[in-house]
C-alpha cells in the first residue's frame, strides 16, 4: 500500500490509497476533517519526532550502512561520551536512546550557546537561522562543523556520507521551540 495525503483549504485532508491487485490498481479516497488527524505542536517534543522520522524513520532499533544507532542515529563515539558502551542495549532500550538525545541536545547547546545568541534570526543563503535548525545541524554534523558553517556565513557547508546538508537542516528543523531545552556543558545520561 502507498499512502499520499494532500491538505487541502477547506480544512479536509484527503488520502489516497494504492493498492496493486494482480495487474489492476485501486484507488480510493477518503476525506477525514482536522480533528482526526494528529499534529504536533512545534514544542521539543514535535522536533524529536521530525528529526527521528528524517534519522531513522523513528525506529529504535535501526543501524544504518555507516553503523549509526537507533532512533536519532548516534554514532559509538557520541555514545561513549555519555558512557554508553553497550550498543545492543542501547538499541533495545528506547528510554536510553530518548535521555541520549536530549542529554546531546544540551550539550550541543551548551557548545553553540555564543553562536545562538549572535545568529539567530539572521538569513544565511536565504534560510532563517533558528535554535532549533542549528541544534539539528549539530546532530547532523557535529557543533564544531555548524560553528563553522554559522561563522563563515554559510560558505563551509558539511554533508554527511548520505548528502545531508548542515543548510537543509537549518532550513528543514527550522522554528520549533526547543526554549525547554537548557545549555548544559556536562549533561549525562542516567542509565
Amino acid at each position: 500500500m502507498i499512502f499520499g495525503i494532500t491538505l487541502l483549504p477547506s480544512n479536509t485532508v484527503v488520502v489516497e490509497e494504492k493498492v496493486n491487485k494482480i495487474s489492476a490498481e485501486i484507488i480510493t479516497v477518503k476525506e477525514y476533517s482536522h480533528s482526526e488527524l494528529l499534529f504536533l505542536d512545534n514544542n521539543f517534543t514535535a522536533f524529536k519526532e521530525a528529526l527521528a522520522f528524517k534519522e531513522s524513520q523513528g525506529k529504535y532499533t535501526a543501524i544504518n550502512t555507516l553503523g549509526y544507532l537507533g532512533k536519532y542515529q548516534f554514532g559509538a563515539s557520541t555514545l561513549e561520551r555519555f558512557r554508553i558502551y553497550d550498543t545492543n542495549h542501547f538499541l533495545k532500550n528506547p528510554e536510553l536512546q530518548e535521555r541520549a538525545f536530549i542529554a546531546l541536545c544540551k550539550v550541543n547547546k551548551w557548545i553553540l550557546r555564543k553562536d545562538i545568541q549572535r545568529s539567530v534570526g539572521k538569513k544565511i543563503n536565504g534560510i532563517e537561522i533558528t535554535e532549533s535548525g542549528i541544534l539539528a545541524a549539530a546532530h547532523l554534523s557535529g557543533a564544531g562543523n555548524v560553528k563553522k558553517y554559522l561563522r563563515s556565513n554559510g560558505d563551509f557547508n558539511f554533508s554527511d556520507a548520505y548528502g545531508s546538508t548542515i543548510q537543509y537542516y537549518m532550513k528543514r528543523f527550522a522554528d520549533y521551540n526547543v526554549s525547554e531545552i537548557k545549555a548544559n556543558r556536562k549533561a549525562k545520561v542516567a542509565i
